[in-house]
């Protein structure tokens, strides 16, 4: 069993406090945490990790609050924008300044360098990891990661394939940006489609990782997810989610289990969340497409 990944992270505070606990949850090789925090004129403070990392500023109110890779440094352009990132290599000294009081939402991304090499494959590159970069804006990786936030408050995970795709995705983007060009994807050979899915559909009532999927055809992740989305026109988790409501609409026809039985069977939190995702997919409740199967 593949121990968890655990950041190796020292810091130094003075007049920030942290609101809460925060929130957790861990995909293969990253940590994704999320914080809230209030800091007080001329409050500020120091981390150092062992690992690379992304700080993504999600929400921010009140006055200033600057990044510097030195104290005495000039802060960046950017450093009063409410949403920003920031990539910060491992190793690398990170200061942090408060002009006024200042609340922060933030979410740290925690990368494990190995395991990085094993998502990738052939994108990875040392040097894309050993530059650092603070205080910048790209909508599509704050939208990630605004998704990525949301699964880490939530109760509890339903699909681990959700969480591996969107930080893929975002790992993606940032890579991107670093200048690497993305090459068109050749979709799943056809031996290799037909594997995956028939594994999605047998174990669609499960939690299932990317990297299960990207093994069982000796591809890294990054690889895999682009052929499987160019080989079906979707994302694996999105393919997952199908198979499992298939499932639901054969519990459904089932007279001696209610609603509430079906989705505790297939693996939803409860009533009211197979409710939620059976009608984003089918375009009905799963009440009315029961009723309406009856009445034929």
């Amino acid at each position: 069993m593949t121990l968890p990944f655990r950041p190796r992270m020292t810091a130094a505070r003075q007049g920030i406090s942290v609101i809460g606990k925060g929130h957790r949850r861990s995909w293969h090789g990253v940590l994704a945490e999320v914080w809230e925090a209030e800091g007080t004129v001329g409050a500020g403070g120091e981390y150092i990790s062992q690992d690379p990392r992304l700080f993504i500023l999600l929400d921010r109110a009140g006055g200033g609050f600057d990044l510097r890779l030195a104290p005495d440094r000039a802060p960046e352009q950017m450093a009063h924008a409410a949403r920003q990132i920031s990539f910060i290599p491992a190793g690398v000294p990170l200061w942090t300044r408060f002009d006024d009081a200042t609340y922060i939402r933030h979410l740290d991304l925690h990368f494990d360098m190995e395991a990085l090499r094993q998502r990738l494959g052939e994108e990875f590159s040392l040097q894309h990891f050993n530059t650092p970069r603070l205080m910048f804006s790209d909508p599509r990786m704050l939208n990630l990661a605004g998704l990525i936030a949301d699964e880490c408050a939530a109760p509890k995970a339903f699909h681990e394939l959700y969480g591996d795709s969107l930080t893929t995705a975002l790992l993606i983007d940032f890579l991107r940006l670093e200048g690497r060009t993305q090459r068109k994807r050749s979709p799943l050979a056809s031996w290799q489609l037909r594997r995956v899915v028939d594994y999605i559909e047998a174990n669609c009532l499960r939690r299932i990782r990317l990297q299960e999927l990207a093994g069982m055809v000796d591809l890294s992740e990054s690889h895999f997810s682009h052929a499987f989305k160019a080989s079906t026109g979707m994302a694996p988790h999105q393919w997952q989610i199908n198979e499992r409501i298939k499932k639901v609409q054969g519990l459904l026809l089932r007279a001696d289990m209610s609603l509430t039985d079906v989705a505790v069977a297939a693996g939803f939190f409860d009533q009211a969340h197979l409710t939620r995702v059976f009608r984003r997919i089918v375009g009905e409740t799963p009440a009315a497409w029961r009723r309406d199967r009856r009445q034929h």
